[in-house]
């Protein structure tokens, strides 16, 4: 599989409230208080990404069936989906910001990179590029999306590709969401890279 396609990573800087050093509210589990439908939910979390529980997955880990339903959804859309490789970063590049979730931003260009970490739409973006991230802008702001910019996407990803779009940027909006409530730490000497934008 592509290698730029990223994993979220542990952090979060939330609305403006939750700052670098903001207790983590949900920090992993001591091993001893796992319950058995925690420890499952690891073994299986384990055998599917051959990884540790990490990131959002440590607070989802509270509610192990949600967990691993949401670790599932992650494999397809992630590894499997419709999108080409470079698409799918877009819209985890996009939903990321919009949620103040840092991960690595090295898969696009650099000047497509800046204008979304600055909130701003990017100049110069491929024919594609340009309608995802119509798409993912209407059904953010407006809560719907245009006939128009419909049309346009599913003459360019197909229906398919709509859906997984749609599902990269709510599973993508999920583990912000978790990690913003949890306030999700960054690993050990990493350095926030995005401002809140202003509420």
């Amino acid at each position: 599989m592509h290698a730029l396609i990223v994993a979220i990573v542990l952090v979060v800087v939330a609305g403006g409230s939750a700052r670098a050093g903001a207790q983590d509210r949900m920090p992993p589990i001591p091993p001893e208080k796992l319950t058995d439908a925690q420890k499952k939910a690891i073994d299986e979390f384990k055998a599917a990404r051959s990884a540790d529980v990490t990131g959002p997955f440590v607070p989802l880990l509270r509610s192990p069936e949600v967990m691993n339903r949401a670790r599932a959804m992650g494999d397809y859309l992630r590894y499997k989906s419709a999108l080409a490789p470079r698409l799918s970063e877009f819209v985890i590049l996009l939903t990321a910001r919009r949620w103040t979730q840092e991960y690595e931003w090295s898969a696009l260009s650099a000047d497509i990179v800046k204008a979304i970490a600055d909130g701003r739409r990017p100049d110069r973006m491929a024919e594609d590029e340009e309608i995802v991230y119509t798409l993912v802008d209407e059904l953010d702001r407006n809560r719907s999306v245009s006939d128009a910019t419909y049309a346009r996407a599913v003459g360019k990803l197909g229906e398919q590709g709509v859906i997984d779009t749609i599902g990269i940027t709510g599973y993508y909006t999920l583990l912000s969401m978790v990690m913003n409530t949890a306030r999700t730490p960054l690993p050990a000497g990493a350095k926030p890279a995005l401002a809140p934008f202003p509420r």
